[in-house]
Order: structure tokens, then sequence, then C-alpha cells
């Protein structure tokens, strides 16, 4: 349940005849903290039109729908969410709570191994949401609906069937081309024909997002291949949810960093982006070996099934878990949502292997999985990542910040991993105002205008006089993440007011039910 403070603010209704009003609402006296990187004072801030029509250090003598005093509080543009897994679902969320208490006013589907909407354009038109959504076109949807799920390179008659796709994505109004390079059938893909798909959102002018094809122990290797696709293809990169992964990793996102620092340096454009956890939050197939997925989970079976081949599944699974994953200390991995075996939500591979009778090893860890992912596979938390390093990323100066998290139906057992519920929040309240590892100033810009220059929205993600008026106001010292590892479904703290293009959405700490977001396009089509 969540708990709400209203906090006292003055509201003065001007003229009850909308025609002699000249403003549609005036913010008064608030600390401006702008998204650019500027340093906050304190001004008045002016909507008209879904637009920001005023912004002044001074008292703004004008008349206004709703005139609201918010002395000691923050105003800043609302978040941007550079990457969420909504893409199909959102509709069936139009008001996605657990993204709004977050301050977040705009979420982008990069895809990853998530399907797209298709069309796209029928399929964003449609929906009628509080959050601005975007969209982009996936390598791994894309792949799926030409070649399936089969381990092979694409045929040139089949690289076209994929280049038509990723083109007819983009004119109806993707902003770029992801690939999920950790997930089937993505992790087929060549680096060959990345390329060749990238240079096809390349010429609609849009970026490249990807999730690597390894954040372990190739991480090294798999921002090189990110930088090459860049190059080649000529188009902006963004690497998604940056990170050393795995105990075996712990302090190699500095050399990460340096790398992706060196091939800037070159005149490469690439940028990365991160959330504030420790732990990452994916599918229990990434603890396969490649090869063993070819085909699906019948295919899986029948290789389970030969000793031989079985033997060489778990040799490369304890490959994966002890460079790449958790290591052999199974308390670490954490189920979101175990179809067959429910009860366990929450709980954690360890628990799971002492309740079934498995051995609470490595190799009784491993058998639990396989069985598992016959039985129709799991999400899992992996506590997998060292605090440092994600205090590294959070202080580069080219880091977004995101959240990954998922759509939540409140009614569903689903266990997700808190940083559906606070990303934003706990990078304001444990970054900035506890540890000090960024100012207020820097963190709003990595939140608003950073990953708003991204997708190429400059009127997006700035207090600026013409841009849309997407502002959430919160007082600094308050907003707080609540959400926890044993108890995720917690909504964050402290979003007192926000407004989307114009409307509120949260107004004195309470939902309006509002709808007001819009789909991003690129600027030729909107």
């Amino acid at each position: 349940m969540k708990y709400l403070v209203i906090l006292s603010v003055t509201i003065f209704l001007g003229s009850c005849q909308p025609s002699q009003e000249e403003y549609d609402i005036l913010f008064t006296n608030g600390t401006i903290v702008d998204g650019l990187g500027n340093a906050r004072y304190t001004g008045d801030v002016a909507i008209k039109d879904g637009k920001i029509a005023l912004v002044s250090k001074t008292n703004i003598n004008v008349s206004a729908d709703a005139v609201i005093d918010i002395p000691n509080k923050i105003i800043s543009p609302g978040f941007i969410d550079p990457h969420a897994h909504i893409q199909t679902t959102i509709h069936q969320f139009p008001i996605p709570e657990n993204f709004l208490w977050q301050g977040i006013t705009t979420i982008c589907a990069s895809l990853h191994s998530g399907d797209q909407p298709w069309p796209l354009d029928e399929y964003a038109s449609s929906l009628d949401v509080a959050p601005n959504v975007a969209f982009f076109a996936g390598l791994n949807w894309t792949r799926k609906k030409v070649i399936g799920l089969e381990n092979r390179p694409a045929t040139p008659a089949e690289l076209d069937s994929m280049k038509y796709y990723v083109e007819e994505t983009m004119k109806q109004g993707a902003l770029g081309f992801s690939v999920g390079l950790i997930y089937v059938p993505g992790l087929y893909a060549s680096t060959e024909e990345i390329i060749e798909l990238a240079k096809v959102a390349s010429r609609y002018d849009g970026i490249f997002i990807t999730h690597m094809r390894n954040e372990g122990s190739g991480l090294l290797q798999s921002i090189r291949e990110t930088i090459r696709i860049s190059k080649e293809a000529n188009i902006p990169a963004q690497i998604n949810h940056f990170k050393a992964a795995g105990v075996a990793q712990f302090g190699l996102a500095s050399r990460g960093l340096e790398i992706v620092d060196s091939a800037r340096q070159a005149g490469i454009d690439i940028k990365v982006d991160v959330y504030p956890y420790a732990a990452a939050n994916t599918y229990g197939y990434i603890l396969f070996p490649a090869w063993a997925l070819d085909g699906g989970t019948e295919a899986l079976a029948k290789r389970l099934n030969d000793p031989t081949l079985r033997s060489e599944i778990i040799e490369g699974m304890r490959d994966v878990m002890l460079n790449d994953e958790t290591g052999e200390d199974l308390s670490l991995i954490q189920f979101n949502s175990i179809p067959s075996a429910p009860e366990f939500n929450g709980k954690t591979l360890e628990d799971y292997v002492i309740a079934k009778g498995y051995p609470n090893t490595l190799g009784g860890g491993i058998t639990a999985v396989i069985d598992l992912q016959l039985a129709g596979g799991f999400l899992a938390i992996y506590h997998e990542m060292d605090e440092n390093d994600v205090i590294n990323i959070l202080k580069h100066p080219e880091s977004m910040i995101e959240t990954d998290g998922d759509l939540v139906d409140p009614n569903s057992d689903v266990f997700p991993h808190p940083r559906t519920f606070g990303s934003f929040p706990r990078v304001l309240a444990k970054y900035v105002r506890e540890q000090k590892v960024l100012t207020l100033e820097q963190a709003i810009q990595k939140m608003t205008s950073m990953s708003a220059n991204q997708i190429k929205q400059y009127d997006l993600g700035r207090i600026s006089e013409g841009a849309y008026a997407d502002l959430v106001i919160f007082d600094e010292n308050k907003i707080q993440d609540k959400a926890t590892y044993t108890n995720s479904r917690e909504f964050a703290e402290g979003i007192e007011y926000m407004v989307i293009n114009g409307k509120f959405v949260i107004r004195n700490s309470e939902l309006t039910g509002n709808t007001p977001g819009r789909w991003i396009r690129p600027e030729h089509l909107q």
C-alpha cells in the first residue's frame, strides 16, 4: 500500500472563463533544476497548450487556471527512462504507477529480447496512456520472424527480409534499432549481420541500442563489438545497463569505460546507461551455453537426453555460472517468477534446492536450473555486480539513468527487481543526498536532457521556453525509493506534482487519472 504525505501548498484559481486565462498552469517560487546541468535557481514556470511558455527568475505577474506556490521544492524536467519493457503491453497499463511514482514521464521501449509491435504505427497511434512512449525496431523479433530460433547465419534473402522489417519499422516511427545479443535468437546473429541492419536505421537518422553479447568475462570484447557496429554503420550507439557482471569481473567496469572514452575521443558517438543496483534481472536460460538453446526448449530437452551432450551442457553451465554470473553461491540467484513453482517467487536457488532435495552445491544448482528450464523456465535476480563499479558508471560523464523495469500487474504474484519501482528516486536518495556521488544537477541532467538528446528530442528533458511541459516537483530531502530485494513491490515516495504535456498526472501527491502521454517519433514524423 502506498502511504501519501500530502504537503501544504497554496493554489489560487484564476477566472472561471477559460477564454480570459493567459496560461494553464503557473508554478511559483520553485527551485528550478533545468535538466541541462546548470546551477539551480529560484523562479517561476508558466505552461500553456502543453508547452513551457515562460521561465523567469523573478515572479511572473500573470493569471493562470492553476497557480501553485512551491517554495523550497525542486521543479525539474520529467525523467526519461531510456530502457524499460513496455513495448507490447503498455496499452494494458495506461497509468503505470511504478514508473510514474518515480517521476518518469517518458519511457523508451528499447527492445532487447522482447517482441515489437507490428505494425508499429497502428499500435502506437492507438495508445491512450499517461506517460510519453517511444519505440524501436528489434533484432530479436525480426530474426525470429524471418529465421525462427535457429543457430545459423542469415541467407542473403533472409537478410533482405530482415532489412525490410527494420526499414518499415523506422518509416513508421521507430527511433532506432535495438539488439539483445545475450538472448535467443539475437545471440545467433553475427556482427556483420547486425551492422547491415544498423545501416538501415542509420539511413533514417536512428540510433543503435544494445544489450551486449557478454557483460561478464567477454565484457571488453563486447564493448569493442559495439564500437565496431557504431563505426561501420555510422550510427550513434548506446549500451543499455552497462555493467561488469559476475563475481570474477568485479572492478572491470572502469576498464570498460576507458574503452568507451577512447572510442569517443576517436570520434565515435557511444554512450551508456545504468540502473543503480548491484544485481541484474533476466531469464534462467542465460545460464546455458548458447549452442544448447538452438531450436528452443524441445531441442534442448533432446540434447539433455543424450548423455554426452548433457555432460557438455553441464560443463558449459558451470563455466557460465563461475565466470559470468554468481559463482558457486546459490543464494545469489533470487527468483522473480517460476511458473512451475510460484511458491518460490522471491526465494533463492539455494532455498529451492534445499526444499526439493538437490545437493546445495554448484552441481546441484545446475541440475535444478535444468529441471526448471524444462518445466517452463524462470526469471531471476542475479546478485552479481560490485557496488564500486555501479558508482563509477554513475559518475561517468556519458552515463544516463534507466530502470530496465517492467509493467507490473498489482494483482499478480510476480516478484520484480526493485529497479522496476525505485531506480530514479534511488539515485536521488542514495547517490545524491546520502553518498554525494553526484550533485542534484548532475543526476537530473542524466535523467532528462541527456536521454532526450540521445533520442534526438531537443524540446524534451529541459526547462526552457518552448520545450514540452513535462515536469516533476519534489522535496529533495524526502524523495525516496522504498522497494527492496525482499519487498520489491513498494512505490517510491516524494513526487508531489507531475505534469505531462501540460496536464496534471500527479497533483497534491495523488494520481489524477489523466492520460496525456504522446507517442514520441522522429522529428520529421511529428
